[in-house]
């Protein structure tokens, strides 16, 4: 935004640490998926903040992908995160993983092993966490708690060796069985996993937890600032214990409210469901809040990240209205996407008195709200028209300044023209219109002295290229989908995408390109959706012109 803004809590942060000389006054911050999915909206927020703090700072950012469960990652999340961090306009300073550090991992586990802070314990996920007790009883210890330190160095290599099955041993801190905060209580560092790793293969079949993985890496990688969301304020005390036990460079974490957007679930569990379960064509289906479906929507990096700027960063959970996402792709897209002319619902106009032979050429504006100016393109004219269908009224009620028996309007560029008849077919559908068209009254060259209150946008006939165009809506049909009693998948707005499968075109649309925005005058912003070919061309709405889901 172009106005002045205070900084935020974590800027603050940063600020005093600077001016203290805290690490040199150097920021290094971090963003670290887990590729066991597509980056969403939500990720969007984390990625401005992460990547503008180093930018403002003159800090620098890693991307590292926190990969250290198997059985749910895969390459393809690698290589669509590293696109859409790209297609958000940043770069990062390295490309890391966590899996870089499994054999440094390793050392600091045992290390603690040998100080006497970690042992292995044989019991199942059913007895640890009945082990742990509950918020208001202490946990209570079992006898693997007491086992020497050789043994249980001895236990952890065979572990790493694959002499035991998953779910045979866990390898566990031993800080305070009686802690209040339960992420103290014993927790686990390693479990094992046969699963082969999208990086390291067969090498290991044991694998760290979040917990010991995270801010080890952050150590490893001195991390000056490592910024996660709220959830994460229990692990703090965890993530801090680690560091000072193993005397390691001290990173330190901060956390910050994760955005909730009404309308949308913002889980990769969620998210997987509707992609699995078919409600949705795909992670990048544009009615889905992920940053690949957004990119094929026609949502702009720009759009995104003023989004991104404009909800702030909070130490309080709130829900963020998708009508703000909206405005911001509206208040874009208005000063860059070219105006076109396009009909949805199409129904002929005929100008009588125009020559059957004729054609003219005109020319608009591609867009009169470019700053700089935004240049022209041309568009021919003839006898045979395609206008919508809502244009024209058979009883046009009073102040319709449209089409009707006697009614007058001007086409967008053209003429003014006047609504002679119509002629219905057999089920009593109005099939065409009938006009006569004022020579005097070209745009531009009007010496008719007519004046006229309504403008529609048209299209010639032989002259139009076809396309389908994909009207996208909100997914869900009500504001907070998770909360409510049920399936969230109940909540689904069945009317999420209407296809309109014949849709009228200037020939200039022909050569769009996809993720070009363009301007479907008077019906919204709309881009070539990327799957779509020569042979049949699509297009996406973005958004509406205006919010349509105020009144509802």
């Amino acid at each position: 935004m172009s106005e002045e803004r205070s900084l935020n809590f974590i800027e603050e942060i940063v600020e005093e640490d600077i001016a203290a000389g805290k690490n040199g006054g150097r920021v290094l911050t971090r963003f670290p998926p887990e590729p066991n999915g597509y980056l969403h909206i939500g990720h969007a927020k984390s990625i401005c903040l992460n990547f503008g703090l180093a930018l403002k700072y003159n800090g620098k950012t890693n991307l590292r992908f926190d990969d250290t469960n198997p059985v749910k990652e895969d390459v393809e999340y690698v290589d669509s995160i590293k696109e859409d961090v790209k297609w958000l306009g940043f770069e990062w300073a390295e490309e890391l993983y966590a899996s870089d550090y499994f054999d440094k991992i390793y050392e600091f586990a045992v290390t603690l092993i040998k100080k006497g802070l970690a042992y292995v314990d044989d019991s199942t996920a059913e007895e640890i966490a009945h082990q742990k007790g509950t918020p208001t009883e202490p946990g209570t210890p079992n006898q693997y708690r007491s086992r020497s330190v050789e043994e249980n160095l001895q236990l952890f290599a065979d572990m790493k060796a694959g002499k035991y099955p998953d779910g045979a041993k866990v390898l566990r801190a031993k800080l305070d069985l009686a802690a209040p905060n339960m992420h103290l209580r014993d927790p686990l560092m390693y479990r094992i996993k046969h699963a082969h790793h999208h990086r390291t293969g067969d090498a290991w079949c044991i694998y760290p937890m979040y917990d010991f993985a995270h801010g080890q890496s952050d150590a490893i990688e001195q991390i000056t600032h490592s910024i996660c969301t709220l959830e994460f304020i229990p692990h703090r005390a965890l993530y801090d214990w680690f560091i000072e036990q193993l005397g390691i460079f001290p990173s330190k974490q901060y956390e910050f409210a994760r955005l909730n957007l009404n309308y949308t679930v913002m889980s990769k569990r969620k998210l997987l469901e509707l992609v699995v379960d078919g409600h949705v064509d795909g992670w990048d289906d544009p009615r889905m809040p992920t940053i690949s479906g957004l990119r094929r929507r026609g949502y702009t990096p720009a759009s995104i990240r003023e989004f991104c700027e404009r909800i702030g960063v909070a130490k309080r959970e709130n829900m963020i209205d998708v009508g703000l996402l909206e405005f911001c792709i509206r208040e874009d897209l208005n000063k860059t996407a070219w105006r076109r002319m396009a009909v949805l619902d199409p129904i002929k106009c005929i100008l009588t008195n125009y020559p059957e032979d004729k054609t003219e050429i005109f020319s608009g504006e591609n867009n009169p709200e470019a700053e700089d100016g935004d240049g022209s393109r041309e568009f021919p004219f003839s006898r045979e028209l395609w206008i919508e269908r809502e244009d024209f009224m058979e009883v046009p009620p009073k102040k319709f300044f449209r089409l009707g028996v006697g009614l007058m309007v001007r086409l967008k560029s053209a003429y003014i023209i006047k609504c002679d008849d119509f002629v219905k077919d057999a089920d009593g559908n109005v099939t065409e219109i009938h006009c006569t068209y004022i020579p005097e009254s070209q745009s531009g060259n009007d010496t008719s002295g007519i004046n006229v209150k309504g403008t529609i946008h048209w299209v010639s006939v032989p002259h139009a290229k076809t396309a389908e165009v994909r009207l996208y809506d909100r997914l869900f049909q009500v504001e907070n989908p998770q909360s409510e009693d049920g399936d969230f998948k109940d909540y689904i707005n069945l009317n999420s995408l209407q296809i309109i499968t014949t849709a009228y075109i200037e020939p200039d649309l022909a050569n769009a390109t996809p993720g070009t925005p363009v301007q479907f005058m008077r019906k919204g912003y709309f881009t070539l959706d990327k799957y779509s070919s020569a042979d049949k061309l699509v297009f996406n709405r973005t958004v509406t012109l205006k919010d349509g889901w105020v009144k509802k």
